[in-house]
C-alpha cells in the first residue's frame, strides 16, 4: 500500500492509469446486463492487467500496453452514450448536491435569526431610520458593494419627484419572477417602485398612508442589516443530551402556540422534571436555586448588574411584575409568569428555553416547554455578515 501511494504521487501515468481503470470499470458495471460472457471476460482481464502493471507484480505487462490494450478492450465491447460530456457533468452536480445535502443533515446547517431574540448574542434584522439624520451618509458604487456583500447592511433612498399624499399600492413585496420583488407606492399621481425591498418596509421606513411629502423630500431613507447567518451544529447531540446554558435550535413543528414548520433558537434554561420560577430579582430559580452568572452559558445574560431592564440588552430573565414595572406591559400579557412566586414543573423528555433579549422574546414564559426530540442542534459559527459577532460560538 505504501509503495502504491508513492508510485502514486511520483507517477503521472500511474494516476492516469487509475483513473481509467476506475472509468472503464464503471461503465462495465452499468452496462453488464446488456453484454454477453465473453466481453465482460475480455474486459474484466484487460482491468486486471492495469490493476497488475500499477502493483508491478511479476510477469505482467507494462504499464503502457497494459493501458493500450485496456483502451482496446472497451472501443470493442463497450457502447458510447449520447452526451457523454453532458452526463458526466450531470452525475458530478449530482454526486456535489448529494454530499452537501447530506453534510446539512449530519454535520451544519445554515440557519438566518429573522427576529431580535437573542441579541445581543444573536441579531436578527435590524432597520435604522436615516430621514432625520441629514448628515447620514447613503454609499455608492463599489463602496455599496463591500457594505451588502461584507457587512450585510443595504441601503435604501427614495426622494420625492412632486408633492402629494403617500399611499400604498403593495402592501407587501411582490416577487416578479424567483429572487426578483418590487414594492410600489405613491406620492399623489406620481407612482414610485422600489426595488428589492425588505420586508415589513412601510414599517421600518415609518410610513403610513396620509402622510405629505413636498418635492425632494426623502420619502424612504433606510438602512436594513441582515440578521446573522450561522451554522447549526447537528452532530454534538447525537452524542450527548444539552446543557443548561446552552443555545439551542428545535423545530417548532407540533408544538402548540408557535409558527410552524420553521426552526427556533433559544438558550436552554430549564431541563424535565425541574421546578423554575422567575423572581422579581431577574434570576431563574431551578427547584429553589438561583441561577447566576458563574454559570455556564449564562454569564453575559446576568451582567445587568443595577441597570434596569431595556431592549436588546442583557437584562436576566423578566416576569410579568416586573415588566409592567418597567413599561413593557406587552410582555406581561401572555405570560405564564406573572410574578415571582410562580411556578412550572416542566414535564418529563421537554425543556424550558428563553430568548436573551428578555424584554423582547417570545419564549417558554409564554408557551411554556417543548418535547426533547424537536432539538436539531445548537449555535456553532457566525459565518456573516462580518460583525463582531462573526466566529466560533460555544455557548
Amino acid at each position: 500500500m505504501i509503495n502504491f501511494a508513492i508510485r502514486w504521487l511520483t507517477s503521472k501515468k500511474v494516476r492516469t492509469a487509475v483513473q481509467m481503470r476506475h472509468h472503464v470499470w464503471k461503465y462495465v458495471n452499468a452496462q453488464r446486463d446488456l453484454m454477453q460472457p465473453k466481453a465482460i471476460e475480455s474486459l474484466e482481464s484487460s482491468i486486471q492487467g492495469v490493476t497488475d502493471a500499477i502493483n508491478q507484480k511479476e510477469g505482467a505487462l507494462n504499464l503502457e500496453d497494459s493501458l493500450e490494450s485496456l483502451e482496446k478492450s472497451a472501443n470493442q465491447w463497450l457502447k458510447p452514450y449520447p452526451n457523454a460530456g453532458l452526463r458526466e457533468n450531470i452525475e458530478v452536480f449530482l454526486v456535489a448536491a448529494a454530499v452537501v445535502l447530506a453534510f446539512r443533515s449530519f454535520f451544519f446547517q445554515p440557519m438566518a435569526i429573522p427576529s431580535g431574540s437573542a441579541q445581543p448574542t444573536f441579531f436578527g434584522i435590524t432597520e435604522e431610520n436615516l430621514k432625520y439624520k441629514p448628515d447620514a451618509e447613503i454609499p455608492s458604487g463599489l463602496k455599496k458593494i463591500y457594505f451588502s456583500w461584507v457587512k450585510g447592511e443595504k441601503y435604501y433612498q427614495v426622494k420625492a419627484k412632486n408633492s402629494g399624499t403617500f399611499r400604498t399600492i403593495d402592501t407587501k413585496p411582490v416577487n416578479i419572477i424567483p429572487f426578483i420583488s418590487k414594492q410600489r407606492f405613491m406620492i399623489g399621481s406620481q407612482k414610485y417602485t422600489l426595488w428589492f425591498p425588505p420586508d415589513s418596509l412601510w414599517t421600518r421606513a415609518s410610513l403610513q398612508n396620509g402622510m405629505e411629502f413636498k418635492e425632494g423630500d426623502d420619502i424612504i431613507k433606510l438602512k436594513v442589516v441582515s440578521g446573522d447567518h450561522l451554522f447549526v451544529d447537528r452532530f454534538t447531540y447525537n452524542f450527548r443530551r444539552p446543557d443548561r446554558g446552552e443555545t439551542i435550535v428545535f423545530k417548532s413543528t407540533g408544538v402548540p402556540k408557535l409558527t410552524q414548520n420553521t426552526h427556533y433558537i433559544k438558550r436552554l434554561v430549564g431541563l424535565g422534571g425541574e421546578k423554575i420560577r422567575i423572581g422579581d430579582d431577574r434570576h431563574a430559580y431551578i427547584d429553589g436555586t438561583r441561577l447566576e452568572a458563574s454559570d455556564p452559558g449564562f454569564e453575559m445574560v446576568y451582567s445587568f448588574g443595577n441597570r434596569p431592564p431595556k431592549d436588546s440588552l442583557y437584562s436576566g430573565h423578566v416576569n410579568g411584575k416586573i415588566a409592567i414595572e418597567n413599561n413593557y406591559p406587552h410582555l406581561a400579557m401572555n405570560s405564564q409568569f406573572p410574578d415571582g412566586d410562580s411556578e412550572y414543573k416542566i414535564r418529563d423528555n421537554h425543556y424550558f428555553v428563553m430568548g436573551d433579549n428578555t424584554m423582547n422574546s417570545y419564549d417558554s414564559r409564554n408557551w411554556l416547554d417543548f418535547p426533547r426530540k424537536k432539538v436539531i442542534g445548537k449555535q456553532f459559527f457566525v459565518f456573516w455578515p462580518i460583525s463582531d459577532r462573526f466566529g466560533w460560538h460555544n455557548k
